[in-house]
């Protein structure tokens, strides 16, 4: 037989798409989520701003140096005087297999820099012996499934910035400062739940729970049961826009099913969230 031939490429990506749904499904229902945050105390400077290349976790004992295990990060410059006062900048949002994590590595890159209150820019020199990177260790931390964990990254400015014992201001300016920096490490499990239920339950949506209070926005999903029935787990405390799209169509002769939007809903972190019943017809 040779119908298998004429089997359109929209068909095989359909089922190609179903398939890994499923299996997308499957890993996300038993994985947890891992977040990793950097804040500051405030030291006298106008700025100061962080070449972060890479964020590791290490999931074994410390003397197993192949238990290191990057994280899904995009270098970039952070200037953490922006994140004070209970502001943190997220570095990291990743789905994990659940487990016990002993240690992070922060690393940084050669470019960091500090603006003095003279106005002048100072390249941060960090010396080679940290080169490995900053290396801070959990207590007893275990990640597990549905539940968001957070370590926040407690940067202290004032302690981690020191000037130069022979640096002489009549030459290079861009020497005055070293790095060496001192992080306090606060790790906490996050236990926020949205739920409720829609209606009707054959629209079978796709339900999207989108951190609007932070910046960039964080995202979680889930899907309704067959009952209209749905739990968001794990969700950092925060404000949230929740967005519900069908995934079926609605029977000949009956209203549409329709997408709808809830803005303003608040998670606490260990308390569940009532969303009552949400109308899609």
């Amino acid at each position: 037989m040779k119908f298998n031939r004429f089997l359109s490429f929209a068909a095989l990506a359909a089922l190609a798409l179903t398939g890994c749904s499923k299996d997308s499904d499957s890993a996300s229902a038993n994985s947890s989520k891992l977040e990793v945050r950097l804040t500051d105390a405030p030291g006298d400077f106008r700025s100061v701003t962080l070449d972060v290349r890479q964020v590791e976790v290490h999931l074994k004992d410390e003397a197993q140096a192949d238990g290191w295990q990057f994280l899904s990060f995009t270098p970039q410059m952070v200037d953490i005087l922006n994140y004070v006062n209970g502001k943190s900048a997220l570095l990291v949002s990743t789905d994990f297999a659940p487990g016990d994590i002993k240690e992070i590595r922060l690393i940084l890159g050669p470019n960091s820099t500090v603006t003095g209150n003279d106005g002048f820019v100072y390249d941060l020199k960090t010396p080679s012996g940290q080169s490995s990177g900053v290396k801070l260790k959990l207590d007893k931390v275990t990640l597990r499934p549905n539940e968001t964990f957070q370590l926040l990254l407690d940067f202290d400015v004032a302690k981690s910035i020191k000037e130069r014992g022979n640096w002489d201001k009549n030459k290079k300016k861009e020497e005055r400062y070293i790095l060496k920096p001192v992080i306090r490490l606060i790790s906490q499990e996050i236990a926020g739940v949205l739920f409720g239920q829609v209606t009707p339950a054959a629209a079978l949506p796709q339900i999207l729970a989108i951190r609007s209070s932070l910046t960039p926005a964080d995202t979680f999903s889930t899907f309704a049961d067959a009952s209209g029935a749905f739990r968001l787990q794990g969700l950092p405390s925060g404000t949230y826009r929740v967005e519900f799209y069908p995934t079926t169509t609605a029977p000949a002769g009956q209203p549409a099913y329709r997408s709808m939007t809830l803005t303003g809903k608040t998670v606490t972190n260990n308390q569940a969230t009532d969303l009552q019943v949400t109308r899609l017809d």
